[in-house]
């Protein structure tokens, strides 16, 4: 009887919790996985995405595996002993893969509710962002250094994506408290710039359109589980 062939690439699995999620953050799930890789969020939100990530992860098992079970099941094999013992085992992986969801399911539940109980309760507290600070925070946020020419001696800043910032923009969130410079590089080296836990919330809680085009997060392909937990 001929193997089953590796599934082929498949959208990221979707979940009952992705509205509920894009509902108390004001993002759709790719734009939070994109933040969760740049580094954007704090730790209760990168804390939900990655068990978000998790999550999805489980489901691509559940799916798989019954699609297997759809293939062993069509009539394309002949019925005999070997059918048998394959459609066992594929349900022994099935039950396993959707235990292992379950208990992700459980791990989103756990991060998100207080993340929706906070929202409930508490009022704006963060000032809203211009269009002009909201590409600048982003743009720090995927890396930056303010640099100062040896002859000249004018300042700029200088992003991992070659953006340019004003000096004076970036004292001006100095000043807010949005961003902060490592001082222990000499500056004409180059001092790194960090967004502060209140430059991620501003930029986080901001819910207009960046005017930067986020990077498109890396194609999800579903794969078979490495290692198939066997039937208990």
């Amino acid at each position: 009887m001929p193997a089953e062939p590796a599934p082929g690439p498949t959208r990221r699995a979707l979940s009952p919790f992705d509205h509920r999620i894009e509902a108390v953050t004001g993002h759709d799930i790719d734009t939070l996985w994109t933040y969760r890789d740049r580094g954007v969020l704090d730790e209760p939100h990168a804390h939900l995405v990655d068990r978000h990530r998790e999550l999805a992860q489980s489901q691509r098992g559940v799916t798989f595996y019954l699609r297997l079970l759809n293939r062993l099941s069509s009539g394309e094999f002949e019925v005999d002993e070997a059918l048998f013992t394959r459609i066992d085992r594929a349900l022994g992986q099935l039950e396993n893969a959707a235990e292992t969801r379950d208990a992700a399911a459980r791990k989103v539940i756990a991060a998100l509710e207080p993340i929706e109980a906070d929202a409930a309760v508490s009022a704006p507290g963060v000032m809203p962002l211009s269009t002009d600070d909201h590409a600048a925070l982003l743009a720090i946020a995927g890396g930056a250094k303010l640099y100062e020419h040896l002859l000249t001696g004018r300042m700029s800043v200088i992003t991992a994506s070659g953006t340019r910032i004003p000096h004076a923009k970036l004292r001006r969130l100095e000043d807010e408290g949005l961003v902060v410079r490592d001082t222990g590089h000499p500056v004409h080296a180059g001092q790194p710039l960090s967004l502060t836990d209140a430059g991620r919330a501003a930029l986080f809680a901001s819910r207009r359109t960046p005017t930067t085009r986020l990077p498109k997060a890396p194609a999800r392909t579903g794969a078979s589980p490495s290692s198939p937990a066997q039937r208990r």
